[in-house]
């Protein structure tokens, strides 16, 4: 029986690529990506020459039995997606819930993911945190915001850069524009930067430079404080 590993990439910087996972994209029958093109040049930069098979969010129900089968067989595959760990907020979960339903071994290597860093320097206190991800971008984004509201764990959310204004807004709307708050943008590039304050200083920060790259936001949870007076 074959083992599908789980192999996080660079989500900037090309160093940031472990030996081992270098070795194991070499070694492996078969390499998964999110998109051919992207991993395409991420292969060709450590000399990977190994078949490649598009696996995405769109096409994994119908993609992941097969996938199952070749490791069935004795086939070792390996999952990467864009950047960063595949499984937190890009595809990887429903394989690997069918590749453990059919008592496949799955190994996931350590490696890149973008809330880590950008969690760890916020200054904001990460032994208790939940990552939320992507919010929902119309139906149930409400309802999620106000569901979050007694959340006492920092809370940690991915964003594009063209709804991170709103999202800011809305977070200083539902949880009061004094919240501490520190944004994230480019991890691991040239221009990697944190932009820390209250949501107030956050927001009037961006209103006057546009946000740009990839982007995490670090939202502390609510305190003692709100508590009283609340």
């Amino acid at each position: 029986m074959g083992i599908l590993y789980i192999v996080p990439t660079p989500v900037g910087n090309m160093e940031d690529m472990t030996l081992r996972a270098i070795r194991i994209l070499k070694e492996v029958d078969l390499v998964l990506a999110e998109d051919t093109r992207t991993s395409g040049v991420l292969l060709k930069h450590f000399d990977i020459k190994n078949q490649l098979l598009s696996h995405h969010k769109f096409n994994e129900h119908g993609t992941s039995a097969g996938i199952v089968s070749r490791l069935l067989a004795g086939q070792d595959v390996a999952l990467i997606s864009d950047a960063g760990t595949p499984g937190i907020s890009d595809p990887g979960f429903f394989l690997v819930r069918e590749a453990v339903k059919a008592g496949v071994e799955v190994q996931t290597l350590p490696g890149a993911t973008a809330f880590v860093p950008a969690l760890v320097s916020s200054g904001l206190p990460c032994d208790r945190f939940a990552f939320e991800g992507f919010l929902p971008q119309k139906k149930g984004r409400q309802t999620k915001l106000l569901s979050l509201a007694n959340e006492e764990r920092t809370m940690i959310f991915y964003e594009s850069p063209y709804r991170l204004l709103k999202t800011l807004e809305q977070f200083a709307e539902a949880y009061g524009a004094e919240r501490r708050v520190s944004v994230c943008r480019e991890i691991s590039k040239i221009h990697e930067e944190s932009v820390r304050g209250t949501l107030a200083e956050v927001i009037a920060h961006f209103r006057e430079h546009e946000p740009k790259g990839e982007i995490v936001i670090v939202l502390a949870g609510k305190t003692k404080e709100e508590k009283i007076e609340s």
